[in-house]
């Protein structure tokens, strides 16, 4: 009687550099790819409706690269430490394999099961796949984490070369056995009532083959330029990964190897470099919050819980979310967030500033609003970059920089690009008028944040 490997995918929804899938392969029996949706476990956060939609999508395309390669795709839902074992049990399986996570819930479930299964005797392994460096790998001289990011980088340039990524599986021994699985579509995953995902059926499509095609597509076409106009509101010279790599469509690994192979020289090397980086902070933030795992709820410094948070203001929160605020970067950002699920990353900022430090309003109700509106929302890089903007969070923005949305939008579309895509009026003679006036809501800013400097 075969004894069947289960493929536990999570945040890995792809087939190539996957080495949960590799380690079933190499024990040569029949496989069992298992996808759950676990929305039941205490303390597991609940993904944000355009990450509902992308997880359909992507689902729907791992299902069938499986089926291709003689394989099935089993989808179940429920708590993962009852649903997994029973798996196991229903299936007779040896083996369990998965690759790791890295929230401090998700740990606790990962482990559970791990030891549960062991003491059945269940061959159980988890591979680093998501991260390049895991995050007990980077420390101090002092043996603590890093909480700043140039020293940071400057660890992590010291370590060995990422490892090669792993080939794509071709072929995927499939289970002869009865094997119930849902329905994706029963699981409500797309919005409906109403049907507000327009924008990103025409922005996107998820799936390991586009994931893979826009790589190539940004290597051979924009990195050359990233450096130049990486910060260009309208620029194209932008990845577009963050999805991507959100869901595990395409791993780090792959990025780090394929970009170093296109680096070049002069100009091209430069933006190569700035590129890495970039995955060098996903890193970091990932790193921070497997030592924070409450990021997303609790101030980094703590000393910011004195902060003096007035009463929420909750219309000023929804024209801030609508778009509506009066100032033309602000709102084309907030605009174009609705529509594609992403908003260029240094508006993220300047809407996030203002947001905090025009408005007064905490980081958390904002941080709440992109997770529930980015097809790329992570649990460590979107509450680790607003906990950054607010000066509460590692290696934070101090608490006096406040981002000017005129001077940014001065700097960084000059020839009004973006605006006239995302708010086309603030070009007519009469443009809104902003909703608050910039510079004395800075003041109060600075007055509220020196209430935290001098201890509250």
């Amino acid at each position: 009687m075969p004894s069947p490997s289960i493929v536990w995918f999570r945040d890995d929804l792809r087939l190539t550099d996957n080495p949960a899938l590799r380690a079933a392969l190499d024990r040569d029996e029949p496989i069992v790819a298992v996808y759950l949706l676990d929305e039941e476990s205490d303390g597991v956060r609940l993904i944000g409706g355009a990450a509902r939609w992308w997880l359909h999508g992507s689902l729907a395309s791992l299902a069938d690269r499986i089926e291709e390669r003689g394989g099935s795709l089993v989808l179940r839902r429920g708590k993962a430490a009852e649903v997994i074992p029973a798996v196991v049990a229903e299936l007779g399986a040896g083996a369990v394999f998965w690759n790791r996570r890295y929230g401090g819930v998700e740990r606790e479930i990962d482990a559970g099961i791990k030891e549960k299964l062991r003491a059945d005797g269940v061959t159980v392994a988890s591979f680093a796949a998501n991260l390049l460096y895991e995050p007990w790998t980077v420390r101090t001289q002092s043996d603590t984490p890093y909480g700043v990011y140039t020293p940071f980088s400057r660890a992590v340039q010291k370590l060995p070369a990422p490892r090669p990524p792993l080939p794509e599986a071709r072929k995927i021994p499939g289970f002869d056995g009865r094997v119930d699985g849902d329905d994706l579509g029963a699981w409500d995953l797309l919005p409906t009532k109403p049907d507000w995902a327009g924008g990103l059926r025409e922005t996107w499509e998820p799936g390991e083959p586009a994931a893979k095609a826009r790589l190539k597509e940004f290597l051979d076409d924009d990195l050359g330029d990233y450096s130049t106009y990486r910060d260009e509101f309208a620029g194209g010279a932008i990845s577009n990964l963050s999805p991507r790599l959100r869901w595990g469509e395409i791993s780090p690994y792959q990025v780090w190897h394929d970009t170093v192979e296109h680096r070049g020289s002069g100009e091209h090397a430069k933006s190569a470099s700035g590129f890495l980086s970039e995955l060098v902070w996903r890193e970091f933030a990932w790193h921070v919050t497997f030592h924070s795992p409450d990021i997303a709820t609790v101030n980094w410094r703590r000393s910011y819980d004195a902060f003096p948070w007035p009463t929420l203001n909750r219309a000023h929160l929804e024209t801030w979310q609508r778009g509506e605020t009066g100032v033309a970067v602000v709102d084309a950002g907030m605009r174009q967030l609705w529509h594609t699920g992403v908003m260029h990353n240094r508006v993220r900022m300047v809407t996030a500033s203002f947001l905090i430090k025009n408005l007064l309003i905490d980081w958390r109700h904002g941080e709440q609003w992109f997770w529930d509106c980015l097809v790329d929302a992570d649990a460590a890089s979107n509450p680790f970059n607003w906990q950054w903007v607010a000066g509460s969070g590692a290696d934070a923005a101090p608490y006096f920089r406040v981002f000017n949305p005129e001077t940014q939008r001065k700097k960084f579309d000059p020839r009004d690009q973006y605006v006239r895509e995302w708010a086309p009026e603030y070009l007519d003679e009469n443009p809104p008028e902003p909703m608050v006036d910039l510079g004395e809501t800075r003041k109060r800013a600075l007055d509220a944040y020196d209430h935290v400097r001098h201890g509250g």
